[in-house]
C-alpha cells in the first residue's frame, strides 16, 4: 500500500509553527497558496450561486402566486444531493478528483448558461425554472463531495476544523453579499424576467474562475491504493456499510437531517414573507437574506475561539434555541427591524451548527471512504431540506406562513432532547492514518480470482477463562474495525467442548475486497486488534484460515 502523501513544505504548504500560530485564530489555512486560490475563487462563485438563488426565487414569486412552487424552488435544489449524494462521493473515491470536478464544473456552468438564455428570451416558465435549478443542482450534487474531500489534501490535518470554517465564512461572505446584489440587479431593470436573466448570465461566468483553479492544480491523494479501483456499485455498498458500522459519524448524520429539516422554514418561505406579510420586493427579500449571511459571517469568524470553550454538543443546543426563537419571530412579527435581527442571529447560529458537523465528519473517516462519508453527509443534509421546505410550504399553502413557523418551531422543540442522545465530537478523535502491514499477504495454494468469493476469513484464539469477559468486550469492539473495513457478516464463536478456544469469523464480498480490508485499517483500528491479540494465550499470532466459496461445477 502506498504511504498518504500531504503537500511539501513549500508553496503548498505552510511551516508547522506558523500553522500553530494561525491556528489561534482561525486564518492559518489562508497561509497555504492552494487553498487560496482555491477559498478565493470559490467566494467569487458562491456570490454568483446566492445572486441566482435570491434572483431565482423572486423570478418565481412573478410566475406564480402559490407558495408551494415557490417552496419547491429550493426542494429543486435540494433534491439532487438526496439522490445523487453517496453516488457522488463513490466516484469521487474512485476517479481522479481533479477531473471530476472540472466536469461538474463546466455542468453547472452550461445549465446556468442556458437557464438565462432562456429567461432573457422571456420564454421561462415555472416548471423550466424549476427543472433547470434542478439540473444545475445536480452538477453542484455531483460536485459538492469531491470539492470537500480535498481539503485534508491542501491542508494539515489539525487546520481540517478551520479550514471548514474559512469555507462556510467564503459562502456567507457570499450569502451576505449575494443575495442583497441578486435582488438589486432584479430590481434594476424594468421587468424581473430581465434583472434574472443577467444575474443568471453573471452566475455562469462566475464558474470560469473556479476552473482556472482547478485546470492549475496538481492533486496529490492522501490515500492510493495499489489494488484495482473499486467499481461504482461496489463502492457505494462498502460505503454504506461503512456508514453503518461508524456511531459517530451516524451521530453526525441524525443532527445533519434533522437541523435543516426544521430551519428550512425560514429558508423556503422567507420570499413568501418578504412579499406578503412585510410587503417588500425583489431588494427587500435581498437584504432579509444577507442578514441570515451576515450573521453567519460573525458566526464563522467566533467559532475557533467558541469551539475551543465550548463543546460541539453545546454548541448544537444552544443553535436550536435560537432557531426555534428564530422562527416564531419570522412568522410572527411584521415588524422589518426586528425580523431582520432574528435573521442574523439565526445565521449565527446557522453557520456554527453546520461547521461543526462538516468538521465532525471530515475527522472521523478515513481517507479511503470520505467523498463517501461527505457524500452521505451531503445527501442527509439536503435531504432535510427538500423535505422540510416541501412541508412548510404545503403548510403555508393550505393555511398561511404563521402556521408554517409555528408548528416548525414547535416540532425542533420537541425533538432536540431525543437528538441530543447523539454525541459529536465527544472523547478523544482516532487515529485514522493508514496503518503500515508488517505481515506479508496470505499464502495460498492457489491465487483465487479476486473477484471471486464471497470469502471467509477465520481467526482462531486461545483464551484463559480468567481473561474471558475482558476479550469478549476488545472483540466486540474489534467487529466494528472488520465492518467498516467491508465485511458483510462478523461473528465470534466458542467451543462447546473446549471454552477456551474461540474462533472469529467475517465475511467479504471477494477476495479483491479483503485485500482493501488491510490496506483500509487506520493505526487506530490496528490498536484495537493488538489489544485482541495481546489477549491470546498460544506461543504464536492466532491462526487466520480463509475460505473461498465452492460454487458447484458442471461435469463433462
Amino acid at each position: 500500500m502506498s504511504s498518504p502523501e500531504r503537500p511539501t513544505t513549500t508553496e503548498e504548504s505552510i511551516p508547522p509553527a506558523s500553522v500553530a500560530k494561525a491556528a489561534a485564530h482561525g486564518f492559518g489555512p489562508l497561509k497555504i497558496p492552494l487553498f487560496r486560490d482555491r477559498w478565493l475563487a470559490s467566494a467569487v462563485s458562491n456570490v454568483g450561486t446566492w445572486m441566482q438563488d435570491t434572483a431565482g426565487t423572486w423570478l418565481m414569486t412573478v410566475l406564480t402566486t402559490s407558495p408551494l412552487l415557490i417552496a419547491l424552488m429550493l426542494t429543486a435544489a435540494s433534491l439532487p444531493v438526496l439522490i445523487l449524494g453517496l453516488f457522488a462521493g463513490a466516484t469521487a473515491d474512485i476517479f481522479d478528483r481533479r477531473r471530476l470536478l472540472i466536469f461538474w464544473q463546466v455542468w453547472m456552468l452550461a445549465s446556468v448558461a442556458l437557464l438565462a438564455v432562456l429567461t432573457l428570451l422571456g420564454v421561462i416558465t415555472p416548471w423550466t425554472l424549476l427543472v433547470l435549478t434542478f439540473l444545475l443542482n445536480v452538477g453542484s450534487a455531483m460536485n459538492n463531495p469531491a470539492w470537500q474531500a480535498i481539503v485534508p489534501e491542501l491542508v494539515p490535518r489539525e487546520e481540517i476544523p478551520n479550514a471548514v470554517m474559512l469555507n462556510a465564512v467564503s459562502n456567507n461572505l457570499a450569502r451576505a453579499a449575494g443575495p442583497a446584489l441578486g435582488g438589486l440587479m432584479v430590481a434594476a431593470f424594468a421587468t424581473a424576467d430581465t434583472g434574472a436573466g443577467w444575474v443568471f448570465l453573471l452566475n455562469a461566468v462566475s464558474f470560469a474562475g473556479v476552473i482556472w483553479v482547478l485546470l492549475r492544480w496538481k492533486s496529490k491523494p492522501l490515500f492510493k491504493s495499489a489494488l484495482p479501483a473499486e467499481r461504482i456499485f461496489g463502492s457505494v455498498r462498502s460505503g454504506l456499510r461503512y456508514v453503518r458500522s461508524a456511531p459517530q459519524l451516524q451521530a453526525s448524520l441524525v443532527h445533519a437531517f434533522v437541523f435543516p429539516f426544521f430551519v428550512s422554514s425560514v429558508w423556503s418561505l422567507l420570499a413568501v414573507v418578504a412579499k406578503r406579510d412585510l410587503n417588500r420586493g425583489a431588494l427587500g427579500y435581498g437584504i432579509l437574506n444577507g442578514c441570515l449571511g451576515a450573521g453567519a459571517i460573525v458566526g464563522a469568524t467566533l467559532l475557533p475561539r467558541v469551539r475551543r470553550r465550548v463543546s460541539a454538543d453545546a454548541i448544537i443546543v444552544s443553535a436550536t434555541v435560537v432557531y426555534v426563537g428564530t422562527m416564531l419571530v419570522v412568522g410572527m412579527v411584521h415588524v422589518p427591524w426586528l425580523v431582520m435581527a432574528s435573521l442574523v442571529v439565526g445565521g449565527f447560529a446557522w453557520t456554527s451548527t453546520m461547521s461543526t458537523l462538516n468538521a465532525s465528519v471530515q475527522l472521523s473517516v478515513p481517507a479511503w471512504v470520505q467523498a463517501r462519508a461527505l457524500g452521505t453527509y451531503l445527501m442527509t443534509f439536503q435531504g432535510g431540506l427538500a423535505l422540510g421546505s416541501a412541508l412548510w410550504g404545503e403548510i403555508a399553502e393550505h393555511s398561511s406562513t404563521k402556521a408554517a413557523f409555528v408548528c416548525a418551531a414547535a416540532g425542533f422543540a420537541m425533538v432536540t432532547p431525543l437528538t441530543m442522545r447523539f454525541h459529536v465530537m465527544r472523547g478523544e478523535l482516532p487515529d485514522l492514518t493508514p496503518y503500515q502491514w508488517k505481515r506479508p499477504l496470505p499464502t495460498l495454494a492457489e491465487t483465487p480470482d479476486p473477484e471471486g468469493g464471497p470469502v471467509r476469513i477465520s481467526v482462531e484464539y486461545t483464551v484463559r477463562r480468567e481473561r474471558y469477559a475482558e476479550f469478549t468486550r476488545a472483540i466486540h469492539a474489534l467487529r466494528g474495525v472488520r465492518l467498516r473495513g467491508g465485511a458483510m457478516r462478523w461473528g465470534i464463536y466458542r467451543d462447546a467442548e473446549n471454552p477456551e478456544h474461540l474462533n472469529e469469523t467475517f465475511v467479504m464480498e471477494s477476495w479483491l475486497d479483503y485485500l482493501r480490508s488491510r490496506e483500509r485499517m487506520t493505526a487506530a483500528d490496528s490498536e484495537v486488534r493488538a489489544k485482541v491479540y495481546a489477549m491470546h494465550a498460544g506461543a504464536e499470532l492466532p491462526k487466520v484460515t480463509h475460505q473461498i466459496y465452492a460454487e458447484e461445477e458442471n461435469v463433462g
